[in-house]
């Protein structure tokens, strides 16, 4: 029996171990990974926690709605056993009545086969480090290897030690100029989600520094289910043109090879960056995003707010 359940009535010590023990369970789905990025998260629960599916709705508009929350690739249904679209189905019908529009992502092993849900696919890469550095260095592309050297000669030096407000930081005034709906909020729930990461002993924060010391570019790694999920990165315009990003993601490679762990590069449907992953020897994955609408006939101006204002 699945029962729905508000945010107070959830025992997080029985939710997080069945994360723990689920097959599919990812670094998203923790209970303190959901606090942070979706205060007041409720869930649906199956029987003793034997499978969970956290809701993360908000309310705008008069309507309320589930979206997929900021720094959440993949959600959905987490499960101790098997999972096949008739269980997935169950879930998705037992989502409350009083959310009238869904738009989420779930998780690679959820099928999906309702009718009245629309589902896309998205793409994912991931790198298998069970092999040597020397072997999967060499499935690197050839444009990958060139950025590589041009890095290395230009005397980018690791950090392993970076303070996650400078990536941040460098993101911020670069990329971030770009992204208007990246406000204070977002950037401070980013830093409250790291530090509690780091205070975890689950996250890794590494820099490319030039030969004058500056930090040009940076990234951030977090650990769980055998998988290192590459979170997060900022680059100035000199870490971009030394390619301090590759240089950062080689190392991470190198010092984790060979070992059970695959390094989740998070992405991308961005034709770019997935040409960029897939440039380390990556495996192309998939995963589906659904949309379910419950709402009334209203102007599609409205619809067009709701989806524009989401995650905000």
């Amino acid at each position: 029996m699945i029962s729905y359940l508000k945010h107070s009535e959830i025992d997080k010590i029985r939710w997080d171990n069945c994360i723990k023990e689920s097959f599919n369970g990812q670094v998203y789905a923790w209970s303190w990974y959901l606090d942070i990025v979706h205060p007041g998260w409720e869930a649906l629960v199956e029987g003793n926690y034997n499978r969970v599916f956290p809701l993360t709705a908000n309310r705008k508009l008069g309507i309320s709605y589930m979206f997929q929350p900021f720094f959440t690739q993949q959600l959905g249904v987490f499960s101790r056993s098997i999972l096949n679209a008739a269980i997935i189905n169950e879930f998705l019908a037992a989502v409350p009545a009083h959310i009238r529009f869904v738009e989420i992502r779930l998780n690679s092993h959820n099928k999906v086969e309702a009718p009245g849900v629309k589902v896309t696919q998205h793409l994912n890469h991931e790198l298998d480090l069970i092999n040597t550095y020397d072997r999967l260095q060499r499935k690197y592309s050839s444009n990958t290897k060139r950025n590589l050297k041009k890095a290395q000669d230009a005397g980018l030096v690791l950090g392993k030690h970076v303070k996650p407000d400078e990536v941040i930081r460098l993101f911020r005034m670069n990329r971030g100029r770009t992204i208007s709906q990246w406000n204070e909020p977002v950037y401070a729930r980013l830093k409250k989600l790291v530090y509690m990461a780091i205070y975890r002993g689950q996250c890794h924060v590494y820099g490319a520094y030039t030969a004058n010391n500056e930090l040009c570019a940076g990234a951030i790694f977090i650990k769980s289910h055998g998988k290192l999920v590459f979170l997060f990165s900022g680059a100035s315009t000199v870490g971009k043109e030394l390619h301090g990003l590759t240089f950062i993601l080689d190392a991470v490679i190198r010092e984790n090879a060979p070992g059970h762990l695959i390094l989740d590069f998070e992405g991308s449907d961005n034709e770019g960056l997935a040409r960029f992953y897939k440039g380390f020897g990556s495996k192309q994955t998939t995963y589906p995003g659904i949309v379910i609408n419950r709402l009334p006939l209203i102007p599609r101006i409205g619809l067009k707010l709701l989806r524009r204002k989401k995650k905000h």
